[in-house]
C-alpha cells in the first residue's frame, strides 16, 4: 500500500532524529525587492564592493569592482568567482526551524538586505565546500576568521530564532572558549 506525501511535509525518522523535506525553491531569493533592476545578488555585490562598481549597460547587473572575502582572506575583482552565501545555509535554515515558517519568512531570510552579515559576497569554491555545513562541521580556511564566523554564526540563529542541534551547540560553545583565549 502507497502512501501519498505531501509535497511540503516529508518526515524521516533517521536515528530518532526528525528531518523535514528541504525544497530551496521554498526560499525564494534574488528578488527584486526595490524594483530598481538590480536583484539582491547585485545589491550585495554594490553594497560589499572596496570601490565604486561597474555595472552593465542597463545598470542591473554588476560586472566589476573590489570585493575582500573573509574565509579565505582574498581579494576579487571578478563577481563571477564570487557567491552571495547564506551565512546561515538556507538548507539549515530549514533544519533549524524554518520549515516552519511562511512563505513570506523564508523569502525575507533568503533576501535578507538589513543585516550586512546575513549575505556575503565570498569566493564560490570557499562556499560550496561550505555547502549546507554548520560549523561542527565545516569552517572557513582563513583560520584568523574563525572566532568572528562563529560570532556571526550566533547572532544569526538568535535574531531569526533557529535552533541548533547537540553537536553544533557543543562545537560553538568549545569555539567560543577557544576565543576567549585568543582575545
Amino acid at each position: 500500500m502507497k502512501k501519498r506525501l505531501s509535497k511540503y511535509l516529508l518526515i524521516l525518522l533517521i536515528s530518532g532524529t526528525v528531518a523535514y523535506q528541504y525544497l530551496r525553491s521554498d526560499y525564494k531569493h534574488w528578488i527584486d525587492a526595490d524594483k530598481d533592476c538590480q536583484d539582491t545578488r547585485q545589491e550585495v555585490l554594490i553594497t560589499e564592493s572596496l570601490k565604486k562598481v561597474v555595472l552593465d549597460e542597463k545598470g542591473c547587473k554588476v560586472i566589476s569592482g573590489r570585493w575582500y572575502d573573509p574565509y579565505t582572506d582574498k581579494y576579487f575583482t571578478n563577481p563571477r568567482d564570487l557567491d552571495i552565501d547564506h551565512f546561515i545555509p538556507l538548507k539549515e535554515v530549514n533544519r533549524s526551524g524554518g520549515y516552519f515558517w511562511d512563505s513570506e519568512r523564508k523569502k525575507q531570510y533568503a533576501n535578507d538586505l538589513k543585516n550586512p552579515n546575513s549575505l556575503i559576497a565570498v569566493y564560490k569554491g570557499a562556499n560550496r565546500s561550505k555547502s549546507d555545513k554548520d560549523p561542527s562541521d565545516w569552517l572557513p580556511p582563513n583560520q584568523n576568521y574563525h572566532c568572528q564566523y562563529i560570532k556571526i554564526w550566533q547572532e544569526i540563529k538568535q535574531k531569526w530564532e533557529l535552533l541548533m542541534d547537540e553537536k553544533e551547540r557543543k562545537f560553538i560553545d568549545q569555539k567560543n572558549r577557544d576565543c576567549q583565549f585568543d582575545s
